[in-house]
């Protein structure tokens, strides 16, 4: 394995140019996205595990064995992406998987055991994978030998018939040990909770949970789902270990799509009460889990906890990715994580570009069309507080346009944040730079409010993601709001459902017109100074 920590990373980028365009020639794979074109791992170790521990003695406990001194070592190196958001292409801020695709080959032909895992969130978030409903990654994702995703909040951005169709196209499995049918009170049918994987005879038990982070959905596209979280979810991970432990796993991968949040990233130990709100430690006391992929907050870090489990994220939207190393002795079937480390972009987004997301691109151009569409002209750089000030203004103008001779309204706007990359850039502007910061397809809902809920929620709220816009009636009541008087607000699907605002939906404007429409309108409408 590459050290990548122990070497500048501009000496290993130019290395690993290299060596891309020296193996270039032999690979004949980049233009297909067939099944027999996975670039699944190569076992090419000379002995497996069970020919090593017929073969060989370990008495000291060293690695090699008491004879021939040869290795009885099987290390697997597992790679995770987490957050991806869609982030396919490339872009000024970012590059796109191309170059990742590159790297992971890469690792393939130099690597006997490579395993590939993602923590979630891999389909929202960017023209190319929204307009294809997540379609065009989870392709990308079967090139490239993906062993499993676990289910991400923002998989459920466009219900769950969205899974189900991935699902479909998936050639990895959908792991979700607490996701739950209400209707059945069954895991749901379109993901698993664990998978049992082998390289050179070591096998892998793989769990995937969705994490504590319900509230991050809408509630209106997940209505047929419940998690199981807490005290439920650490019982079905342990019941889970147990059971790939019996079926001959010795290693145990939880990949949770929930992570630890701290202001800045790093590496050191992490303990018990910061562990608390998202991971039971029992997991790590009592050997359940060997390593822990996660996920959900956007951090890169390496950790360790205190029973020498790691527990790492690889930052999101393509910042880098997640490394592990683990040693296998098969003599002894001891186990020892021999490198941890979190790989930035930086490492790989020289490398020769891979043709698979051309090849994709051309395939989904159809639905793609619209997203090159030029919008019209940004004349300066517009910063998040900008644009979702602006989009609530274009949610209270709609409303008054559609019910504001029926009733009168308060404000417009609610819960606003853009995404990656925050903020909207100065020049031209297509479809697919709103589709990347207003990526969410919640409609307009008119809804009423108490007024004691409308003054504490919006007028008073101390939520920074909070953003309202009024006109004179606003302006007329916001200082002497009536504590049980109804009064009448436009937000979006996702503020209006979401149970603490006490709000109760009127009408809805309807499907297909979201935030970014808005927004595209105003632009083409040549209003954006």
């Amino acid at each position: 394995m590459l050290k990548i920590k122990k070497l500048k990373k501009s000496i290993i980028a130019v290395l690993l140019v290299l060596m891309v365009l020296l193996t270039a020639c032999e690979d004949n794979t980049n233009s297909n996205i067939t099944s027999s074109d996975s670039q699944k791992p190569n076992n090419s170790s000379s002995e497996s595990f069970e020919e090593i521990k017929k073969n060989h003695k370990d008495d000291d406990n060293n690695g090699r064995c008491d004879k021939c001194n040869e290795s009885v070592l099987i290390k697997i190196d597992f790679f995770a992406v987490n957050d991806l958001h869609g982030k396919i292409t490339d872009s000024s801020s970012q590059p796109g998987v191309d170059e990742l695709t590159s790297y992971f080959k890469l690792m393939y032909k130099q690597e006997d055991n490579v395993v590939l895992l993602s923590s979630g969130d891999m389909w929202q978030g960017s023209s190319e994978s929204n307009l294809t409903k997540g379609n065009l990654t989870t392709e990308w994702m079967n090139h490239v030998g993906f062993e499993g995703m676990a289910i991400g909040n923002h998989e459920y951005d466009w219900g769950s018939e969205a899974i189900v169709e991935n699902s479909k196209i998936a050639k990895f499995p959908i792991l979700a040990i607490n996701v739950y049918a209400k209707n059945d009170n069954q895991r749901v049918d379109y993901a698993q909770s664990s998978v049992l994987i082998e390289r050179n005879g070591v096998k892998i038990g793989i769990i995937g949970a969705a994490g504590d982070n319900y509230s991050s959905i809408a509630s209106d596209m997940s209505k047929d789902v419940y998690f199981k979280t807490g005290n439920e979810l650490t019982a079905l991970v342990k019941a889970e270990s147990e059971k790939l432990r019996k079926q001959g796993a010795q290693i145990i991968v939880y990949s949770l799509h929930d992570g630890h949040d701290r202001s800045s990233s790093g590496s050191g130990m992490i303990a018990d009460d910061t562990l608390k709100g998202y991971y039971d430690a029992s997991l790590s006391s009592g050997g359940y889990v060997d390593v822990v992929f996660e996920a959900h907050t956007h951090q890169n870090y390496v950790l360790k906890d205190a029973y020498g489990v790691y527990h790492l994220q690889g930052g999101g939207e393509n910042k880098g990715i997640s490394h592990v190393e683990i040693a296998v002795n098969a003599v002894n079937s001891n186990k020892r994580v021999t490198e941890a480390e979190f790989i930035s972009n930086s490492i790989y987004q020289y490398l020769a570009k891979d043709s698979i997301v051309d090849t994709l691109l051309e395939k989904y151009e159809d639905e793609l069309e619209i997203s090159s569409k030029v919008l019209g002209n940004n004349p300066s750089k517009k910063n998040s507080e900008y644009v979702e000030a602006l989009v609530a203004r274009l949610y209270y103008e709609k409303g008054i346009e559609k019910w504001g001779d029926k009733y009168d309204i308060v404000l417009g706007g609610g819960f606003l944040r853009l995404r990656s990359p925050y903020y909207l850039f100065a020049g031209e502007v297509r479809y697919s730079d709103l589709l990347s910061i207003l990526p969410f397809d919640n409609e307009l809902v008119l809804c009423s409010i108490k007024g004691s809920d409308l003054k504490s929620k919006f007028f008073e709220t101390t939520n920074k993601d909070y953003h309202i816009y009024y006109g004179a009636y606003g302006a007329e009541i916001k200082n002497n709001i009536q504590s049980n008087k109804t009064y009448y607000v436009v937000v979006d699907s996702y503020t209006s459902t979401y149970k603490y605002n006490r709000l109760t939906e009127v009408e809805r404007l309807g499907p297909d017109i979201y935030a970014r429409d808005l927004l595209a309108q105003y632009i083409m409408d040549g209003k954006l100074k």
